[in-house]
């Protein structure tokens, strides 16, 4: 749908306007049985023609463009499309001598046709409960019908033409069982006109709701971000505004701790109660950095008494002293209940996270929830989700009503998403072909009137090549195969998913597949997507895993022939075979530059020429900090590329004491020879932080991998038994990873954490509260396959350029990621050692960040000790 609340005009087509509702829907079949049911409608579609014409001639005519606008409530609503078949039947000669006064007008006849998996003939009854667009199509054909007459009857006289323009109309909505091709005949009555006002109805209540919307933002107060900003926070806004009035694109590059989120909501919410966008989008990898957010907005947006105006921003009364500041908090209780708001917030979770059910089976046959689910939803009283601005919209809020409606929670946030102004999620609604549909089919989402933040920015490359990489194997294949042949699956179906099992098992380990097997897979995947796009399959009795195996097959044949992806298909294992993207910069600038305004935000977009070309984009531009341009060369054009900003933070300057450990080499061939020394540095490291009495004597370790931290833990257990470590334990829940951090802060002297891991999430918690920690080399990804192919795919850049973007710069923005959450506010300090000879080699140093890039290099013990007791 398109619309301008401006002129008050709409304009779909019939086939979305006999489809739109406020409430849930089917969204069809999808995948290959999608295209099965489309390749054998086309089949009845044209032998319903052939009938037509052999029995109407010249009088039938097909797909027929039937278009007009219609005013409802205020609204102009165009609508467009074709109609199978239109008949016209020449008036009866007994009709002819009862009225020989005037032109008898001629029959016209509206045919639509459509195909149905169901059997046939089945009660009229259930047609119209089951299938309400299709009437909704045939009904608003016949109202443009009579509003727009054909173009042939212009040259008419004039009671020719109000004969002609009152036809005896009559509709026909052909059902075909798509299986036999049994039809069986419908015709409206005059009760269906009902059915075409209901859906103007629809789509009226829908416009009122976006107008509404953009009067709520025009009229938007919120609070500042920070009640007393931290030096280098009160002009980052105003920076940050700059930027993106000269280019859309902008990289906004801050210290974890600074305050990024508020900074990003101040900017954003400015720019919608502009009018400059319909809506923002707020993504983060980050459950926490999502909660963060709906946090800092409920804080921001609260209502408030006495709301004046400061400056160019709208700001209300200052949130009370008691209320937990945005800036200082990283966590939400799941039952916290939002603040009525000023500005319309949906916290989008995982469709898995939304079922109530024990098992999760997301198929309308199999789930009782998803059951008869349009008819019952106008009852259900859900529509307070989104015509109410203070209802609670948590997870838990969603379930319960789920519950007591027996409705899918997750079809509340799919009918209610498109009436909020923000939506906070992760990457993969924006940039995974799996989960995109859920922004991409919401009415009225444009990404052209929408603002995209992307915070925790550095992880996009690589989240989006996981999006598009697949793994396949033997076991499951054959799994699958089993069950389709306890199932009678069709022998169509049964040969070519028996030769991909066959394949997958004959498959060794391998970095690569010849040229000819990658074929011989490209060839079995175009046969058996074949086959599913002509083979009827009930999948709902299929288990959820193996129907899930079964679906993947379109994203596997489209993904060898996207050519937006960098590939590589290998075998880690025998039978076992990887879809993997080396880069996928090409995928995520084309997304990019769909939208009318982007913000990548992060701690380390640094160097930004890489990661500029990481995300599909040019070179950036020359960067702003404090409100100038640091530059000495002529900018480029605009064009040229996303504009850096890049926060000033003066507290940070000087806060951290660095020592460059160059003693030992923690090459994997090379650090053998140094665990000793690595122990022995640890103790000293501990020793030194209970000499100057901390909050806590315990220290942070940060290693490149669990192995090597193992390796560690023992050699330090058996040669300095009195530290205590604690190795960071395979966690996924936050909730356990902050226990065990806060239980090993109070009883242990070292933490042994590993760099890049899940745990990035907690260690914010050490910021002021541990004042040592060292880095046992730079975290470079493990040598494999798939790094293998990406220094292939970079080797036209040279040698030393390739091992740069593939191995350093990742590794180093993990060491940069670590140290950051030490100081988190002004005050902190922190004493590093980076324990490695590779951190004095220019190639590694100057990936640092820019407060870790100046210390003292460490050569013997007794400078190590020096420096200690300073």
């Amino acid at each position: 749908m398109e619309f301008s609340l401006d002129a008050r005009t709409a304009s779909l087509s019939v086939g979305d306007f006999s489809g739109f509702t406020l409430g849930p829907h089917d969204t069809g079949d999808g995948g290959m049985q999608g295209v099965w049911r489309a390749q054998l409608g086309t089949y009845w579609h044209q032998q319903l023609r052939a009938q037509a014409t052999a029995e109407f001639a010249a009088a039938a005519a097909f797909e027929v463009a039937i278009n007009g606008a219609v005013f409802h409530r205020g609204w102009t609503i165009a609508l467009t499309g074709r109609i199978d078949q239109i008949l016209r039947t020449a008036p009866s000669a007994e009709c002819k001598v009862v009225r020989d006064t005037q032109p008898e007008p001629e029959v016209v006849t509206l045919r639509e046709i459509k195909t149905v998996t169901r059997p046939l003939p089945a009660d009229e009854t259930e047609l119209r409960r089951d299938y309400p667009s299709y009437f909704a199509q045939l009904a608003t054909y016949a109202v443009l019908y009579r509003l727009t007459p054909p173009a042939e009857k212009n040259n008419l006289t004039r009671a020719e033409t109000a004969a002609l323009n009152q036809p005896r109309l009559k509709t026909e909505l052909i059902f075909v069982e798509v299986g036999s091709g049994l039809a069986q005949t419908l015709a409206l009555t005059p009760a269906d006109d009902a059915i075409f006002r209901v859906q103007l109805e629809r789509v009226a209540e829908f416009l009122e709701l976006r107008l509404r919307a953009r009067e709520r933002l025009r009229h938007l107060r919120f609070n500042p971000a920070f009640a007393a900003p931290r030096p280098g926070q009160e002009s980052t806004t105003t920076e940050l505004t700059a930027a993106f009035e000269r280019h859309p694109s902008v990289l906004f590059e801050a210290p974890t701790g600074f305050g990024k989120t508020g900074v990003l909501l101040e900017f954003a919410l400015n720019q919608l109660s502009s009018g400059h966008f319909d809506r923002a989008l707020y993504l983060t990898s980050k459950a926490t950095g999502q909660l963060q957010v709906v946090r800092t907005l409920g804080n921001m947006t609260a209502r408030t008494s006495g709301a004046v105006e400061s400056g160019k921003l709208k700001v209300a009364e200052p949130v009370p002293a008691n209320r937990p500041s945005p800036a200082n908090s990283k966590l939400e209780t799941e039952n916290s209940k939002p603040t009525a708001t000023s500005v319309a917030i949906w916290h989008v979770r995982n469709k898995a996270e939304h079922c109530v059910n024990t098992v999760f089976n997301c198929h309308r046959d199999a789930c009782g929830y998803l059951a008869d689910l349009e008819a019952r939803w106008p009852a259900s009283g859900l529509a307070r989700f989104y015509l109410l601005e203070n209802e609670a919209r948590d997870l838990p809020s969603l379930r319960a009503a789920g519950r007591a409606t027996r409705i899918c929670p997750y079809e509340i946030t799919r009918a209610a998403l498109a009436f909020n102004d923000v939506w906070i999620g992760d990457y993969n609604y924006a940039f995974a072909p799996a989960n995109r549909t859920l922004f991409y089919n919401q009415p009225g989402f444009e990404p052209a009137r929408t603002l995209l933040l992307v915070d925790e920015a550095h992880n996009l490359p690589a989240r989006v090549a996981d999006a598009h990489s697949h793994t396949a194997r033997a076991a499951d294949a054959h799994a699958l195969l089993a069950e389709l042949d306890h199932l009678r699956a069709p022998t169509s179906l049964l040969k070519p998913w028996e030769s991909w099992t066959r394949l997958l098992a004959a498959l060794p380990a391998a970095d690569a597949l010849d040229p000819a097997l990658e074929a011989d897979v490209a060839d079995t995947l175009a046969q058996l997507n074949a086959a599913l796009s002509t083979t009827p399959l009930d999948t709902s009795s299929l288990p959820p895993a193996l129907a899930a195996l079964l679906w993947q097959m379109p994203a596997l044949n489209d993904w060898m022939a996207n050519p937006l992806l960098k590939k590589l298909l290998w075998c880690p294992r025998a039978a076992e075979l990887a879809f993997t993207c080396l880069d996928a910069a090409d995928a995520i600038g084309e997304t990019l530059r769909t939208y009318g305004g982007v913000v990548l935000a992060s701690a380390t977009l640094s160097p930004t020429t890489e990661f500029t070309e990481s995300i599909g984009l040019a070179a950036s531009e020359p960067e702003i900090r404090n409100s100038k341009l640091e530059t000495t060369a002529t900018p480029p054009p605009a064009a040229a590329g996303p504009v850096l900003v890049r926060a000033a933070t003066p507290w940070r300057e000087g806060v951290y004491d660095i020592a460059y450990d160059l003693r030992v080499d923690t090459r994997f061939a090379q650090r053998a020879r140094h665990h000793a020394t690595t122990a022995a540095t640890i103790a000293a490291l501990h020793a030194s932080a209970r000499r100057v009495q901390a909050a806590t004597s315990c220290v942070a370790v940060f290693f490149p991998s669990y192995a090597y931290a193992e390796i560690i833990a023992r050699e330090l257990d058996r040669s300095h038994p009195g530290v205590r470590a604690a190795l960071q334990p395979r966690l996924s829940d936050l909730a356990a990873q902050t226990a065990w951090v806060e239980e090993s802060l109070a009883l242990t002297d070292a933490l042994f954490l590993v760099l890049g891991s899940s745990f990035a999430e907690s260690i914010d918690l050490l910021g002021g509260r541990v004042t040592h920690a060292m880095v046992v080399g730079p975290a470079l990804p493990e040598v494999n396959a798939v790094q293998r192919a990406r220094l292939a795919e970079f080797s036209a850049l040279g040698r030393e350029a390739a091992f740069r973007r593939v191995y350093q710069i990742p590794g180093m923005n993990k060491v940069n990621q670590a140290l950051g959450r030490l100081v988190r506010a002004p005050g902190q300090r922190a004493r590093v050692v980076l324990h490695c000879s590779r951190f004095g080699e220019l190639s590694y140093a100057e990936l640092l960040a820019h407060d870790y890039q100046f210390g003292q290099n460490v050569t013997t013990d007794a400078e190590l000790a020096a420096w200690l007791e300073r």
